[in-house]
């Protein structure tokens, strides 16, 4: 899969033609031009890659983005590489990058890879390949191993949406909201409305990110007294991958077979708000109302939240302070003009909204 066409558009007979003539006048072969032209000349000699940039601007040939980047020594695009454009979050996440990019005078390519590391990576040496030196990276691994090779060749990393205190070696910097805080918002939204039997609903709790939500519940929860037992945390019931296409789906089986149980859960804390407005529909299925039979609570707060109905009770992000904060540290490390008193990674407090679908907690009966 391309990042862009102009990443990995298709050879042409001219755009040939050019690179033999750069070639001849390098005295060299043609792939060594088209190594320059792409970014792949770390192992080259310095004399050899002169020669063909000298070359290329004396036949004045700039057959594309690449080329012309290596001629200015600039960028004018950066990465973003999401888990899923299946999820409003992460299109409005996209939004807000692309218009601080713009700001500041660079364009952005997106490359969707549904957490797969190894479609991250192809995606991170497209990118690289093609003169982009900066990427953000929305997908919150547990480790950033596989991206050594490729930071190690000059790509920057900036870590979206996870809080990053560990592989400095191979990530920039990161923005992200305090997780363990967020999830801690929300089971302590539903303590205070008398609920004690809460369960949470995501996909697979195997990211940084989800990892943070679910043990804010669990220290929210332990200060009350409560515990979060293994069979109330329902992580998408044997879905392969991360489930963050299917999210609203899986959070409707999720809460069916919660509410099934003998003595149900009363609240509900959901990974993301795609989870969320799938448990309303799993609760109407078996004939529960939200809130009056269960209470649930979201996070991200996505634009669908507030028109849900009932209204969305979730989790705020603040995306537009976020997407602003990553882009413009990313774009300082690019050019070299970060300071040296700036912290790398940043924290932004997350917000409690309250809307319709928390209430009192009451006792359920099994369907």
């Amino acid at each position: 899969m391309c990042a862009a066409r102009e990443i990995c558009g298709p050879r042409t007979e001219e755009s040939m033609s050019g690179i033999h003539e750069v070639a001849k006048k390098a005295g060299v072969s043609a792939s060594t031009v088209s190594n320059v032209l792409n970014g792949r000349h770390d192992k080259m000699r310095p004399e050899t890659k002169r020669r063909v940039l000298q070359a290329i601007e004396q036949l004045n040939y700039t057959p594309n983005v690449a080329a012309r980047q290596l001629k200015s020594g600039q960028n004018s695009s950066i990465g973003l590489i999401v888990p899923s454009v299946a999820n409003p979050f992460w299109g409005s996440v996209a939004h807000h990058v692309e218009r601080a990019a713009r700001q500041r005078g660079y364009n952005l390519l997106i490359g969707n890879a549904e957490r797969d590391p190894e479609v991250e990576t192809r995606y991170a040496e497209a990118m690289l390949s093609s003169g982009i030196t900066g990427v953000i990276l929305g997908s919150s691994p547990l480790s950033f191993d596989y991206l050594r090779d490729v930071t190690a060749r000059g790509l920057k990393v900036a870590a979206f949406d996870q809080r990053v205190r560990v592989a400095k070696d191979i990530v920039t910097c990161g923005v992200s909201v305090d997780q363990e805080l967020g999830g801690t918002m929300a089971a302590q939204h539903l303590i205070g409305l008398g609920h004690k039997r809460i369960a949470m609903v995501s996909g697979p709790i195997k990211t940084n990110s989800r990892i943070g939500r679910m043990n804010g519940v669990k220290m929210a929860m332990a200060r009350a007294g409560l515990q979060l037992p293994d069979n109330l945390v329902w992580q998408g019931g044997g879905v392969s991958g991360f489930g963050d296409m299917e999210g609203a789906e899986l959070g409707r089986v999720g809460v069916r077979e919660l509410l099934s149980r003998d003595n149900p859960p009363t609240g509900i804390v959901a990974g993301n708000d795609m989870y969320a407005l799938g448990a309303y529909a799993g609760a109407r299925d078996l004939g529960f109302r939200v809130p009056e039979d269960i209470s649930i609570v979201g996070f991200d707060d996505i634009v669908l939240a507030e028109i849900a109905q009932p209204a969305l009770t979730t989790i705020r992000q603040p995306v537009p302070a976020m997407a602003e904060l990553v882009v413009r540290m990313l774009i300082a490390h690019i050019e070299g003009s970060i300071h040296a008193d700036e912290p790398a990674f940043i924290d932004v407090t997350p917000q409690l909204v309250v809307r319709g679908s928390t209430a009192s907690a009451r006792v359920l009966q099994s369907a």
